[in-house]
C-alpha cells in the first residue's frame, strides 16, 4: 500500500510539474526591436526640442538639424515617422523662407568648405524625407500628413 501511495504521488508530480517545464523557452525580444536605452532617451530629448523649435520658434533650420541628428544617429528610433515628418516640414517650409530662420543658416560643409542648400535643394530634401516616411511607414498616421503635404506641394514622386 505505502509502494503504490508513493508511486501515486510521484506520478502527480511528474503530470503536475513536467508540463510547465517544457513551455519554458527563453524569450528574448527580437534583435530589430532591441533599441538602446540610453540612445533613446538622447533622441527623444532632441525630438522635443525640435518639436520646440519646429511648433512653437518657427525656428526651421534648427528643427531641421535636430530630426537629422536623430536620423542619423538613431535610425531605429521608436518615433522615427514623426522626426521624418518634421524633418520634410521644414526642409519644404525652408524652400519657401517660411520661418523666422532665414534658410542660408543650414549650412553644410563639403570636403572642408561651406556651402547653403537652394531652395529647389531644399524641396528636393523634404521631398525625400516624406517619400522615406511614406514608403517605410505606410500604415502610419504620419504618413498621410506626409502625403497630404506632397500632393498640396504637387511634389509626389512620379513612378
Amino acid at each position: 500500500m505505502r509502494n503504490k501511495f508513493l508511486l501515486l504521488i510521484v506520478v502527480l508530480f511528474v503530470f503536475a510539474v513536467a508540463p510547465s517545464t517544457f513551455g519554458q523557452v527563453k524569450a528574448t525580444p527580437d534583435p530589430g526591436t532591441m533599441r538602446d536605452p540610453d540612445l533613446e532617451r538622447d533622441s527623444y530629448h532632441n525630438l522635443e526640442v525640435a518639436r520646440n523649435y519646429f511648433k512653437l520658434k518657427k525656428a526651421y533650420v534648427a528643427s531641421l538639424k535636430r530630426c537629422e541628428e536623430i536620423i542619423a544617429g538613431n535610425p531605429t528610433f521608436a518615433k522615427i515617422e514623426e522626426v521624418l515628418l518634421m524633418a520634410g516640414q521644414s526642409s519644404l517650409w525652408l524652400s519657401q523662407s517660411k520661418g523666422k530662420q532665414k534658410p542660408d543658416l543650414y549650412v553644410s560643409f563639403d570636403g572642408g568648405e561651406k556651402r547653403t542648400l537652394t531652395s529647389e535643394q531644399f524641396r528636393e530634401m523634404g521631398r525625400d524625407y516624406l517619400n522615406k516616411l511614406i514608403t517605410d511607414f505606410p500604415n502610419s498616421p504620419f504618413a498621410k500628413q506626409a502625403q497630404e503635404e506632397l500632393s498640396a506641394l504637387g511634389l509626389a514622386k512620379q513612378p
